[in-house]
């Protein structure tokens, strides 16, 4: 199954390349994005053998929280002065590419683009529009709507060189149908086609840019969105040990190829759980490796370890990421969790013990 989604399924410009080891700047500055200390996050991510840099969120319009500013996709001059450029020369000159987040499909009610627009949300003409997140979800059913988030990504990615984008979607929908439809229900399938239409369009004129499908891909991890995404982003949990299991699941049907796997902070912001920093790198070694935490405030210790292991991974990558997955003992099932990646006469073992619970105990006494 995997080798088949690679080959025949999957988009053609990447999908026999290695994935880059990623930093991503989310947890180290949440909002507060500022060209220096962007470019002092890529010179610590590139010590630790870091390939791609990723700013997340922040970097546009009024975008100090999530309550102002999505939809106004242009450069915030006050972290910015210069634009994008002067960050990407850096990451650029320490031998990084570069890539950028984004969330094309909403929209905050404090924002130009629905002060100017506010009939291109979903709603209801008897109904209050409800938020989630501080965000409306943008009809992408109109044309219009579609011709403006294709209008301003392909500016976006003209004016600069982005080599990889993180294509988020954080919120379900609520007003579930479009008034413009007369069948409703098919805002489903049409909102989804124009996603769909919108990056295969970006695809084919920046034929060098990576796309990630970012928060599961908004409920669209499946064999028709993989079709113009090149990887996942599995789940904003990235507790190493709830990962394991979700980790799992996925590769039941999707390819290590296309999942993306961080390392971020201990206490886990979901779970408050902290967890060694090896097992964490181990976890996410699974997978294409990211990197999410604040590096900054990592000890040198810590950066010790990150180091080797990032050196390790590159190593093993390329039978981690298109070998074939034996699971030698399940999650679910076994105190001990192992997994063999197999690539031709080459083979690594991942296992990971979970530890003993009351439940465990429990049952073995039974």
């Amino acid at each position: 199954m995997h080798s088949f989604i690679r080959s025949k399924i999957m988009p053609e410009n990447f999908n026999k390349k290695l994935r880059p080891v990623l930093y991503n700047s989310w947890e180290a500055t949440l909002f507060d994005v500022k060209c220096n200390e962007q470019i002092e996050l890529a010179k610590s991510a590139k010590e630790l053998g870091c390939e791609l840099f990723v700013v997340d969120d922040g970097w546009f319009g009024e975008r100090n929280s999530d309550s102002a500013g999505l939809g106004d996709w242009y450069v915030n001059k006050n972290k910015f002065p210069q634009g994008l450029k002067p960050l990407i020369d850096e990451v650029k000159a320490l031998g990084m590419n570069f890539g950028i987040w984004v969330e094309p499909e909403m929209v905050n009610p404090d924002s130009n683009l629905y002060r100017n627009h506010p009939e291109w949300v979903y709603r209801f003409n008897n109904r209050e529009c409800t938020t989630a997140r501080n965000q409306l979800v943008l009809n992408m059913t109109l044309k219009e709507v579609q011709e403006y988030v294709y209008g301003v990504l392909d500016e976006l990615l003209s004016n600069n060189d982005i080599n990889f984008i993180k294509w988020d979607m954080n919120r379900p929908f609520s007003e579930a149908g479009a008034i413009n439809l007369k069948d409703r229900r098919s805002i489903w399938i049409k909102h989804t086609e124009a996603v769909f239409d919108i990056v295969r369009r970006l695809r084919e004129k920046h034929p060098n840019v990576h796309f990630e499908a970012c928060a599961s891909g908004g409920g669209r991890v499946d064999l028709g969105s993989i079709r113009y995404f090149d990887q996942y982003w599995t789940s904003d949990n990235t507790d190493a040990f709830d990962r394991l299991k979700i980790q799992e699941s996925y590769s039941l049907i999707y390819p290590t190829l296309a999942m993306r796997a961080w390392v971020t902070d201990c206490p886990n912001f979901l779970t408050n759980r902290t967890i060694p920093l090896k097992f964490r790198f181990h976890c996410a070694m699974m997978g294409t490796l990211g990197i999410g935490g604040n590096i900054n405030k990592w000890t040198d210790e810590e950066k010790r370890i990150a180091r080797d292991l990032v050196e390790e991974y590159k190593k093993i990558r390329h039978i981690v990421q298109f070998g074939d997955i034996h699971r030698l003992t399940s999650i679910e099932k076994e105190e001990i969790h192992s997994v063999q990646y197999v690539l031709g006469d080459e083979s690594v073992v991942f296992t990971f013990y979970q530890g003993k619970t009351i439940q465990n105990l429990s049952l073995k006494l039974s």
